[in-house]
């Protein structure tokens, strides 16, 4: 599925996606609680935020929230959830150069949006975030440990799921930007049965 298919899908779907938008808020903050040592920075940039539920999570514990996401339906929604909030929402693709300074955030992260691209967009994917980042950045999407149910939808999704579950780790490690490396160390933590952040740490 190429981008602007992908982002029609999601701005007809996002709706759907509204009525997740307490539960999904719930499972993030239970994650950021466990994972709480990488929130002391001040700034964050949530690529692929969708209806902002992780950004909501994490305006709650007190950083300055940036969210982005080519989905206009989906920001519309993450505008009315988080009226309370200071969060900034923009439409941009994190796929093509982001209207953002080099390092102008503490802590990049996408959260389950690399598996659903292919190879190459996610490299895309890779050096927006190493660009961005002074920190941090942190891929929050699916291990190995799928259900039958997550395979089928990710199969007749047409992403490229299957292959980022095995490969995540090498492919992080082994992405290249202007002959340097995206980020000097990767590592990984199981944050859920079926999750785990992989948490890089960008070139300076």
């Amino acid at each position: 599925m190429n981008r602007s298919d992908s982002t029609r899908l999601f701005n007809s779907i996002a709706p759907v996606y509204g009525l997740f938008f307490s539960y999904q808020k719930r499972r993030y903050a239970k994650t950021l609680d466990a994972m709480q040592s990488y929130l002391k920075h001040e700034t964050v940039l949530d690529i692929g935020c969708g209806t902002g539920a992780l950004c909501s999570a994490l305006s709650e514990r007190g950083l300055s929230v940036t969210g982005v996401d080519p989905a206009e339906e989906m920001l519309a929604i993450a505008r009315r959830k988080n009226t309370d909030k200071a969060i900034t929402f923009i439409q941009a693709d994190a796929t093509t150069t982001l209207p953002f300074a080099d390092k102008e955030f503490d802590l990049v992260l996408a959260s389950y949006v690399a598996h659903g691209m292919q190879e190459e967009m996610r490299k895309s994917l890779y050096r927006q975030m190493s660009r961005l980042a002074k920190h941090y950045v942190i891929i929050h999407d699916y291990n190995a440990n799928r259900s039958a149910l997550t395979s089928l939808i990710e199969y007749l999704e047409g992403g490229d799921y299957f292959h980022f579950i095995k490969h995540a780790q090498k492919e992080l490690q082994e992405c290249v930007t202007e002959l340097q490396h995206c980020f000097s160390k990767v590592d990984v933590v199981q944050v859920g049965k079926r999750a785990n952040w992989y948490i890089c740490v960008p070139k300076s």
